[in-house]
């Protein structure tokens, strides 16, 4: 099994925690300029989000999960005016794809350092930086996911969400808060097909972004995990990098169909939010 990639950079007390709040600080800062100087950035419902990642129950972490319409979602979703997004300690863990921001040493330590944990494409729900956001959640921290697994800027319904997200709610030793947030206009700071099928160099400003914050989602752990097993009784699957049975008793059917469904959950009401944000954006 494969270690964890620069852990050491992305722990709070490496070299005092001074690399982390200068690089935190400065993210921040580019942040805000780019969602409130550059752009016009408009947010609904924004005090649950911040009272959430300020005051929560001892030991309860929050997961934010959200669509993911461009390489600048995170950190300029968190830039609007209001939020502790230059807090060090209070600011997000996030899933950031190892191809893009891990390439080399350099830009490893760096994201490392602004709380970002490498997720290898296509290396399946139990890879070992999965466990780390575990060990994230289990301290009562604040993560973030993008659940469509990858950009997308069409503008079209929610796609089927990666179980990745899933499994970590369902592991989770305390179940997570977890808070969706869907957004608009990231798609227009930073095309992905700008000149010649590139990117912009810079964001693009004068531009209008809309973040709708939802309410936090309830799922009953216990009775979606006794569904999951009445209704998967085939044994015969077999999923590679999966355990053959969970600590609670989850066959590899039963954990399937727990991730489809709760996969499912989030996607209905993370849908049911674009749509109505797409309503009053045309009023």
């Amino acid at each position: 099994m494969m270690g964890r990639k620069m852990e050491w950079a992305a722990k709070g007390n490496h070299l005092g925690g001074i690399p982390r709040k200068m690089t935190i600080m400065a993210v921040g800062t580019f942040a805000k300029a780019v969602a409130n100087l550059l752009n016009t950035t408009t947010v609904q419902n924004a005090e649950t989000l911040i009272r959430l990642v300020r005051s929560r129950p001892p030991g309860v972490p929050l997961l934010t999960v959200s669509n993911h319409m461009s390489t600048l979602d995170d950190p300029v979703m968190w830039g609007f005016k209001g939020f502790p997004i230059t807090d060090a300690k209070l600011a997000r863990w996030v899933l950031a794809a190892e191809d893009i921001c891990f390439k080399n040493t350099v830009l490893s330590y760096f994201f490392r350092l602004g709380k970002c944990i490498p997720i290898t494409r296509g290396g399946g729900i139990y890879q070992e930086h999965m466990n780390e956001a575990l060990d994230r959640l289990r301290d009562g921290s604040w993560l973030h996911t993008f659940p469509e697994g990858k950009v997308c800027q069409e503008d079209a319904p929610i796609r089927r969400l990666k179980w990745g997200t899933a499994s970590l709610i369902a592991r989770a030793p305390v179940t997570p808060i977890v808070l969706p947030i869907v957004h608009h206009g990231f798609d227009k700071v930073m095309p992905e097909n700008y000149a010649f099928g590139r990117r912009p160099p810079f964001p693009l400003c004068r531009k209008n972004i809309k973040i709708i914050v939802g309410e936090p989602i309830e799922f009953d752990l216990l009775k979606m995990k006794q569904m999951a097993l009445s209704t998967s009784k085939d044994s015969s699957i077999r999923i590679d990098g999966w355990p053959s049975t969970t600590p609670c008793g989850l066959n590899q059917a039963a954990q399937r169909h727990l991730y489809t469904t709760i996969s499912e959950k989030i996607r209905m009401v993370m849908e049911r939010i674009r749509v109505l944000s797409k309503t009053h954006l045309k009023l």
